[in-house]
């Protein structure tokens, strides 16, 4: 997905706002990140349609980390904003279950000692754009 252009915070809207149908892949119930390894992740349903992922700008040597929370949420919390520009956002690719039709954020945790493979459904509701913030 690396040559793809990131979304921009109107087309993931756009892309979660039909409402999911019934199905079995399971991510409907990751209103906040939640930890999905392989194992769990129902690849076969699951279609790559985009990423968030920005391009670094000169001279940077990578995305931020910095989160976007003016309510004082953390950024596993299901009433945080998704934040395209920020952290964990940056960092995501975007998902379209083929049964349900659900938008699902995925991405990578790096700890010391571990990887933790997370994924967040997308409530178009919670989307904001930079410019939200102003």
């Amino acid at each position: 997905m690396s040559n793809e252009h990131p979304f921009k915070a109107e087309q993931l809207k756009a892309l979660a706002a039909q409402a999911p149908h019934h199905c079995t892949c399971a991510l409907k119930i990751c209103k906040g990140w939640e930890s999905v390894p392989d194992a769990r992740w129902p690849a076969d349903q699951m279609q790559a349609t985009g990423t968030l992922r920005q391009e670094l700008p000169e001279g940077q040597m990578e995305l931020t980390f910095e989160e976007f929370h003016p309510n004082g949420t953390r950024y596993d919390s299901p009433n945080a904003p998704i934040a395209v520009d920020y952290f964990p956002y940056n960092r995501c690719d975007v998902f379209k279950c083929s049964t349900c039709q659900c938008a699902v954020l995925k991405y990578t945790e790096y700890g010391g000692y571990y990887v933790d493979t997370r994924a967040r459904l997308v409530d178009p509701e919670m989307i904001v754009a930079r410019s939200a913030e102003a």
